[in-house]
């Protein structure tokens, strides 16, 4: 399989071409491949870095092991970070025979690979914030999927609307933060307090723990959707993928901006 291209390998094939480095033939066969890879049951997205940031992310949930394997072993050799989301270990231990730098992180339930040899610097300033130990696992999908997009993220967990004194004491952690997620089941309260303290954008996320009245995470979804807090965010219920996605597109353009 041809190795897939993300911005910066095209900058340096752009930069090769320009010093004369590479011919313009040698150039056209980088780019050959096409955007799309067709698998029968799946279709690779090649080209998903160059123009999201960010290659293509497996949705465990809903495949088989073997589909899930299948398309590893096909993205694999492209040599971009990889991110499987809702895979449990089992999935994880067939994955390192034949990716052995595969990496599990079992509270939220993702695989991750690093892009080989890629030592650019982490960016700085996402803060990832829960209301109680029951949000962790959503919150932990969040901050893996920031840390593997590139970000250092900090957690601050348990810290919900019942003993609000305990978020108290981490205002300055989250001043100092640059895009902050807020993940919280039950009455979804914590994200307007956060939004309330803060100048920087906030990204809640309501959760399924809850007991009958909490409709799996609906109430808390309805409480951040109306929120009288200015400028929050939501994402879907439990979906700490698409708020670790979202905040690391923000650190992303804040850092594009100060080079």
């Amino acid at each position: 399989m041809r190795p897939a291209m993300d911005p910066a390998d095209i900058r340096s094939l752009l930069d090769a071409l320009r010093a004369r480095k590479v011919s313009v033939a040698q150039a056209m066969e980088k780019l050959k491949s096409f955007p799309v890879e067709d698998m029968g049951y799946a279709r690779y997205d090649t080209h998903r870095a160059l123009r999201r940031g960010f290659a293509e992310v497996i949705l465990a949930q809903g495949k088989t092991d073997d589909q899930i394997l299948g398309i590893l072993r096909r993205i694999a050799p492209a040599r971009q970070p990889i991110l499987v989301t809702r895979a449990n270990e089992s999935l994880y231990t067939q994955a390192i025979e034949f990716v052995p730098t595969a990496r599990y992180h079992p509270e939220a339930r993702a695989i991750t690979v690093e892009r080989p040899g890629r030592t650019s610097p982490k960016r700085k300033g996402l803060v990832v914030v829960t209301a109680g130990t029951s949000d962790i696992p959503v919150a932990e999908e969040a901050a893996v999927t920031a840390e593997i997009m590139g970000n250092e993220a900090h957690r601050i967990y348990d810290v919900g609307v019942a003993g609000i004194h305990r978020l108290f004491m981490e205002r300055s952690r989250l001043q100092s933060a640059k895009v902050i997620v807020v993940v919280a089941g039950m009455e979804g309260a914590l994200p307007s307090v956060v939004g309330g303290l803060v100048a920087v954008p906030v990204i809640a996320v309501p959760t399924s723990t809850g007991y009958g009245a909490s409709f799996g995470g609906l109430a808390a979804l309805l409480g951040m959707l109306n929120s009288c807090s200015s400028g929050l965010t939501v994402v879907n219920i439990d979906n700490g993928f698409g708020a670790g996605y979202a905040a690391s597109q923000i650190l992303s353009l804040l850092a594009s901006k100060r080079g």
